[in-house]
């Protein structure tokens, strides 16, 4: 069985479903990659064969977050459907019912961050960065994120994680709740993801997704209830002006790597 989409494809390997981020960009995230992800996860859900998720990706780079050389132009009302188009997929991957183990072989900045701590377990590569850096950008974590960035993250590493918005590798990211495990090299990561993610479907698979239902009510709850409407205060700090200028400064570097 394979399902395949511009972005995402999804293959089963036995009584695992293995979703892989295949987008251009280094898998940067934009409103077709949000799409993508949200229908192989249904598809993944609705598939009575497979029992648990690896969340893994192609290329260099695990995920850097927002596709910013495509949203960058958007106008106001364009960034509100992207952005709730992304708390959807945000959403989707936290309430996913069967076990989701991500294994990020690269750097998972900000929105790839927040893919991972979406999940219920992570194995990076060591030397691979992890973090949330939209605060250096000028842009606040979506009240989604934040709210699961509190939930995963100790609390004595919230300032570093989510003020300061440091980016972590090795030990340090796994002090910081950003990753549950290292390995060496890609095929070590994967390798390792995979096994933990054969522990996870060992468990009773009703009491699994009620337990994990359980845990994270509380956050979804507050994401359902106060989401939505708290999106135009996140859109007015994107829209700012230091915000728009550092963005654009950002899109510049990239097209200039690029060429």
């Amino acid at each position: 069985m394979a399902v395949k989409t511009a972005s995402v494809t999804l293959t089963r390997d036995g009584a695992i479903g293995i979703v892989r981020l295949e987008r251009a960009h280094g898998n940067a995230i934009n409103d077709e990659f949000a799409e993508a992800l949200m229908s192989v996860l249904a598809d993944a859900e609705a598939d009575g064969e497979i029992k648990g998720v690896l969340l893994a990706a192609s290329g260099k780079i695990f995920c850097p977050g927002l596709d910013l050389q495509e949203l960058h132009p958007l106008d106001r009302p364009a960034m509100e459907r992207f952005m709730r188009r992304f708390s959807a997929m945000v959403l989707s991957l936290y309430v996913f019912p069967k076990p989701v183990v991500a294994s990020m072989h690269g750097h998972a900045l900000a929105g790839g961050s927040v893919l991972g701590l979406c999940t219920d377990w992570r194995v990076l590569k060591r030397g691979a960065l992890v973090g949330l850096n939209e605060v250096k950008v000028g842009v606040p974590l979506p009240f989604s994120v934040a709210l699961i960035v509190r939930d995963a993250v100790p609390r004595t590493s919230l300032a570093e994680v989510a003020l300061l918005g440091r980016n972590f590798s090795d030990d340090a990211a796994v002090d910081a709740g950003l990753a549950d495990e290292l390995a060496d090299d890609a095929a070590a990561v994967e390798t390792l993801a995979t096994t933990r993610l054969e522990e996870f479907i060992s468990k009773d698979s009703a009491s699994f997704s009620v337990t994990k239902r359980y845990l994270r009510s509380p956050v979804v709850e507050r994401i359902r209830a106060s989401n939505l409407l708290l999106l135009p205060e996140w859109l007015d700090c994107w829209f700012s002006p230091g915000t728009r200028a550092r963005v654009a400064a950002i899109v510049e570097e990239l097209k200039g790597k690029s060429k």
